[in-house]
């Protein structure tokens, strides 16, 4: 039972130490970095990870499949940049595969539970309080799908493991709406590409759905400012998601 973890990284110096850090009990880190211009490979170089540099183009699921490709053990890790293994979710790692390795009935995949902090909140709601991710999978068992909000697709039997990863997205509001732009360009770009398309009706009313949804109906409002900042930037999310869509339409 040997493990690979892999991070994909694009100007990272802020995490990727903290993150290898946190996955020094694996038996090998892989970075895909898609040209930094920070110190981030230098850093993950200095930690022990190996660095191999690839173009995104646009396509997250890409980039994973290439870490697949370039991982040499049984089992294979995605963490993020910003996101910690803690020694409890690593030690129950090591301690599910060897479990795995001696059953007869053995799993392919685990789902991982992703819990976020924003400014130092841990957050229990809404939008994030309840995320489970296929992190976790043997090699060679399947691929990642989707150039964005990208899953990996295994062909097997998934486990689920109790402890979560520790999450720690955009601690400013500067680096939040950063990557709302990113994000939703490529999404509205990939509806785009399905021949999905927008209207009106969506563009207003979709987003006023999904606060009400996050700050109302999955409780997002336990988590006090932190929890109504959130749920505003998720909605305007959708909304610059589905106005990017209709701009593309109109545009082409």
């Amino acid at each position: 039972m040997s493990i690979s973890a892999v991070i994909l990284t694009k100007n990272e110096e802020k995490n990727i130490v903290d993150c290898i850090d946190s996955l020094k009990w694996c038996d090998e880190i892989i970075i895909i970095d898609e040209n930094s211009e920070d110190r981030t490979i230098e850093l993950a170089e200095k930690a022990g990870a190996n660095v191999f540099k690839r173009l995104l183009n646009n396509d997250f699921s890409g980039q994973r499949n290439y870490g697949l490709l370039k991982t040499n053990n049984d089992w294979a890790l995605f963490i993020d940049a910003d996101e910690r293994v803690s020694e409890a979710l690593a030690t129950e790692i090591i301690g599910s595969l060897r479990q795995d390795l001696a059953a007869s009935d053995s799993f392919d995949g685990f789902n991982i539970k992703r819990t976020d902090y924003m400014w130092e909140k841990e957050l229990k709601h809404g939008e994030t309080g309840n995320i489970k991710l296929l992190r976790l999978a043997k090699k060679g068992k399947g691929k990642w799908r989707g150039k964005v909000h990208e899953r990996w697709e295994i062909n097997g039997k998934i486990g689920e493991l109790k402890n979560p990863i520790m999450h720690y997205p955009h601690q400013t509001i500067k680096e939040f709406l950063k990557e709302i732009n990113f994000y939703t360009d490529l999404r509205a770009e990939e509806l785009y590409a399905r021949r999905i398309k927008s209207n009106w009706f969506s563009i207003i009313f979709y987003p006023k759905a999904k606060f009400f949804q996050n700050y109302f109906i999955k409780l997002g409002f336990l988590d006090g400012v932190e929890g109504f900042i959130l749920a505003m930037l998720m909605s305007f999310h959708s909304f610059l998601v589905r106005g990017k869509l209709w701009l593309l339409w109109h545009k082409k």
